[in-house]
């Protein structure tokens, strides 16, 4: 029984394995777009960094709960690179459902979530690497370097979780394209939920304190704010109740994944796609 198991995990490993090597070669032949996203990730940096520099008159000494000019910088670079690394999953499954290509994506060897989990995955961990590297070229010359010591360790320990937490937000409204296919607008609602609430444009120490209490229980907080935190001001002892966190979050939103998930290929089959 126990190695009939094994077997299983490792022949779902190798398909996870084969869909993300396809994704990460699909993505490199998109040259244009990787050029095109990285111009306007340097836009927006700007604009910020011009903002924020303005907010503490030059003054890298000075500290805004918490936060330096440094720190500010870099917590958006992170939080940028975040929110960009993830591809358009919601408007995959939405031409899925309309076009009829869900049909064909049931009857594959690997789960449905999961063939989206792999192809995700695959791209948004290449995304957010070149989003770093882009970041970095705008932000070291403005404020120096990252140098937050252990900092990067807590960035990269909780990158996974965010990332996973960011799929399975997305994965829910994509779903939704079962009973309402055009999910545009619930995405749009998502997306500014992260944008603010989330810690995207502001960190939410720098939020009213009533905010941060409702913040703390929900988890956009947990697919960018933790990360990003964590990396301009590593807490080893704080970096475990985080992970602790990401992963309550992660387990609650895969069990409503693969609930919704279930209904919805019920009324697929009901309604003929």
């Amino acid at each position: 029984m126990i190695e009939e198991s094994g077997s299983r995990w490792a022949a779902a490993g190798r398909k996870a394995a084969a869909v993300g090597r396809i994704a990460f070669r699909h993505q490199l032949a998109y040259k244009t777009d990787f050029a095109m996203r990285g111009f306007f990730l340097l836009f927006i940096l700007f604009v910020f960094i011009q903002l924020w520099s303005a907010a503490y008159g030059g003054d890298y000494e000075l500290a805004i709960s918490g936060f330096t000019l440094k720190q500010i910088v870099w917590y958006l670079v992170f939080t940028e690179a975040l929110t960009m690394a993830a591809p358009p999953l919601c408007s995959r499954i939405e031409e899925e459902v309309k076009n009829g290509d869900v049909a064909i994506r049931l009857i594959r060897p690997q789960s449905y979530v999961g063939y989206h989990f792999s192809v995700f995955a695959s791209e948004a961990l290449t995304r957010f690497a070149v989003h770093l590297l882009v970041g970095s070229a705008i932000a070291w010359p403005f404020v120096g370097p990252p140098a937050f010591g252990l900092g990067w360790l807590g960035l990269l320990a909780l990158s996974v979780g965010a990332l996973t937490v960011t799929f399975l937000l997305l994965m829910l409204v994509g779903l939704c394209a079962f009973w309402v296919e055009e999910t545009s607008g619930l995405y749009f609602v998502l997306q500014k939920l992260q944008f603010t609430i989330g810690g995207m444009l502001l960190p939410i120490d720098l939020m009213p304190e009533w905010l941060q209490r409702i913040c703390a229980w929900l988890p956009f907080q947990a697919a960018l704010y933790y990360p990003a935190k964590m990396a301009v001001h590593f807490d080893a002892a704080l970096l475990g109740r985080q992970l602790a966190i990401q992963i309550g979050w992660i387990v609650l939103l895969a069990l409503a994944v693969s609930r919704m998930y279930r209904r919805g290929v019920t009324k697929l089959h009901v309604n003929g796609g």
